[in-house]
């Protein structure tokens, strides 16, 4: 039987649907750089693995490929050459691609003071609240840069003064002394520099090395990388932990948003929310293992006078571009939200930006 030949209506709408076919991206084979100072046994890099698991029960037409890195700037740069359509990297290198979901980790901006004390749990709860809302529709469009997108925001963990000398207790005691400055951060030099300390080049693979061997003498590091950095060593019998945590720090998951189907981004920040806690309960847990001993605490009549100096600092490191404003200002709400009779809530400052009258030239 001879076959009948297509119409002329039927052909166009064959090649019409064959060239859409065609034209239709394929979203499965997505590859992620994941850094993990420990690699493949570490837990960033099994996070990573629950994620891709999660994303593949979506039915999306995602299946990452996870790639391991232990050294977070060739993670970096291999997400920025497009060898990785996605990273997991610490906010020290997702800023280029969001500045404003970086901010999340600006200096002191969730960390709460009460009554002579850093209250640790209201800080963790600051955090939680501004990644709450980033991973909100409401935020879809700040989470976008270009073709670069936010598809996650992780607690990592409150950082700590460590010095290598318990007479380091106070800013002014700082002054002169060598502090681990990430050659990749502006802001970490920027805020050095503003106490009169010494910034000292160093990046996330060798700056516990410069700490334990004595070419730094003050780092900042959160609960876990005590033991799998062994801080230990360079904490010695006469250094500390300050219990004055300058930043709560994040690893942020930044995608190509061309490379994955819509929506994924949003699905991503929403389960990275979901983890949370459970990341929460392995961070509270490195914070109670450390010992008693490596403790020094802040006197109550400083507490408050270095509040004060990271909110300034942070005004002038946001005029210098090196922070989100919107960002700022969102944090101030949260933390004005949850003591709104701190004094800062009676300010302008992180709400409004007054424009810099440029000076005449003459």
């Amino acid at each position: 039987m001879r076959a009948r030949s297509l119409s002329p209506c039927s052909r166009l709408l064959a090649l019409t649907a064959a060239s859409l076919l065609a034209a239709a991206p394929a979203w499965s084979g997505q590859t992620a750089c994941v850094f993990d100072i420990v690699g493949t046994n570490g837990p960033a890099f099994s996070a990573a693995k629950d994620f891709v698991l999660a994303m593949q029960k979506l039915n999306m037409g995602i299946d990452i490929e996870l790639k391991a890195y232990t050294d977070e700037r060739v993670a970096a740069e291999d997400f920025r050459s497009g060898q990785c359509d996605a990273m997991a990297v610490t906010s020290f290198r997702s800023k280029p691609y969001n500045l404003a979901a970086a901010t999340v980790d600006a200096l002191g901006a969730t960390t709460m003071e009460r009554d002579g004390k850093i209250d640790m749990e209201a800080s963790y709860e600051i955090l939680h609240k501004a990644i709450e809302i980033f991973s909100s529709p409401a935020a879809a469009k700040m989470m976008v840069q270009d073709k670069y997108e936010v598809a996650g925001i992780v607690p990592m963990g409150a950082a700590y003064p460590i010095v290598n000398d318990r007479k380091i207790n106070s800013v002014e005691a700082a002054a002169g002394k060598r502090i681990a400055a990430f050659d990749v951060d502006k802001v970490q030099n920027m805020a050095i520099t503003r106490i009169g300390a010494q910034p000292i080049p160093a990046d996330i693979t060798n700056f516990a090395s410069k700490f334990n061997n004595g070419l730094v003498d003050v780092i900042f590091a959160p609960a876990l990388a005590y033991k799998p950095l062994e801080l230990y060593k360079g904490i010695g019998t006469k250094g500390a932990i300050s219990r004055m945590p300058v930043t709560f720090l994040t690893y942020q998951i930044i995608i190509n948003k061309t490379k994955f189907p819509p929506n994924a981004g949003i699905k991503a920040r929403q389960y990275w929310l979901t983890q949370f806690e459970p990341t929460m309960t392995m961070i509270r847990k490195a914070e109670a293992e450390l010992p008693a001993k490596v403790w020094m605490d802040i006197p109550s009549a400083d507490l408050k006078r270095y509040i004060q100096m990271l909110r300034d600092g942070r005004v002038d490191i946001a005029e210098a571009g090196l922070y989100d404003k919107r960002a700022l200002k969102m944090l101030k709400r949260i933390r004005c939200d949850m003591k709104p009779n701190d004094a800062e809530c009676t300010s302008s400052a992180e709400v409004e930006w007054p424009e810099k009258v440029a000076a005449n030239v003459k």
